[in-house]
Formats: C-alpha cells, sequence, structure tokens
C-alpha cells in the first residue's frame, strides 16, 4: 500500500463513521404510564398494561349473558377491541405490540377473550371495524345480524378464546 493510501486511510474511517452516526435511528418505542390508561375505555373496565400489550378487564352483567347467550358471550371482547380507543393506542403509543380485552362474569371467571396484534389493522380495514362496532352497539338488540357480523369480523381478525361455559366448544 503506497504512502499517500496510508496516510488517507484513518481520515476516511472518521469521515464514514461521522456519515453512519448522521444516519436516521429507528424511533424509540414509547409505552404508556398506568396515568394514560385510566378511564381510556370509561369507569368500568380496568385497564392495565402487561409488557407491551395493553389489557381490558370488562364485567359481562349475568342478565345480559342470560339474555343474548352464546351470541352476546362471543361480541363482547370484540366491542371494545375495534373500539376508537383501541385504535387511538396504537396510533399514540408506538411500543404498544397488541391489545387484549377479556370479559369476565360476576364470578370473575373469563366469558370470553380477543386479541389484537398491532397491524393487524390498517388504515383501509380500521374504518370497517369501526363501522361494525357502531352498528352492533346501536342496532345490535333490534338487529341481531350486526352482532353476528361484528362476531364474524372478529374471529377473522384477531386471537379468540371462549369459556366453554358460556359457547359450546369454546374457542
Amino acid at each position: 500500500m503506497s504512502r499517500l493510501r496510508r496516510a488517507l486511510l484513518p481520515g476516511t474511517l472518521v469521515l464514514a463513521l461521522a456519515a453512519a452516526g448522521g444516519c436516521d435511528r429507528p424511533e424509540e418505542l414509547k409505552l404508556p404510564a398506568a396515568g394514560d390508561l385510566a378511564g381510556l375505555y370509561g369507569d368500568g373496565p380496568a385497564v392495565t398494561l402487561n409488557g407491551n400489550v395493553v389489557d381490558v378487564e370488562v364485567y359481562q352483567p349475568a342478565d345480559q349473558l342470560r339474555r343474548g347467550g352464546a351470541t352476546w358471550a362471543k361480541v363482547g371482547p370484540f366491542i371494545y377491541l375495534f373500539s376508537p380507543q383501541t385504535k387511538e393506542l396504537f396510533e399514540s403509543w408506538s411500543g404498544v405490540g397488541g391489545v387484549r380485552v377479556t370479559t369476565t362474569d360476576g364470578r370473575d371467571r373469563m366469558v370470553a377473550r380477543a386479541m389484537l396484534p398491532r397491524g393487524a389493522l390498517n388504515s383501509l380495514t380500521w374504518p370497517r371495524a369501526l363501522n361494525l362496532v357502531g352498528k352492533a352497539r346501536l342496532e345490535g338488540t333490534r338487529r341481531p345480524s350486526y352482532i353476528l357480523d361484528l362476531i364474524e369480523y372478529g374471529e377473522e381478525t384477531a386471537e379468540f378464546e371462549y369459556s366453554e361455559r358460556y359457547v359450546k366448544g369454546g374457542s
């Protein structure tokens, strides 16, 4: 190697390292604090952070489960999972890897559980999910087909499981 090349080599390395330091670094993943989660889904649900998964626990009244049977047991988690609040969690907190909703009965037994991983819905599919939830909440008792549509969409989109106590065959 010539003297000129040996003399330029350290300077070239310094320039290369300086240029690499100026490259864009990935965004730091951010997670919500307990205060950010409190009341997010209203007064009833308990919302906590478990690793990078937001856990939402919702009590489902016994009369609702008696009246609606397996259909209402199944739809419970999807009502909260496909909500504007869940969409906001994903948009506001880059470190949230998923949202898991568990509905429980009066004895703290699981009725149903569903988890929506980050990226399962996008800018094209979120509007449909929100529309299905809106119809199910507003018109579901008069038109049960809206509830069934939401259940079908939820089962296609999210990870889910049902208690054998409320849904024959469970998952």
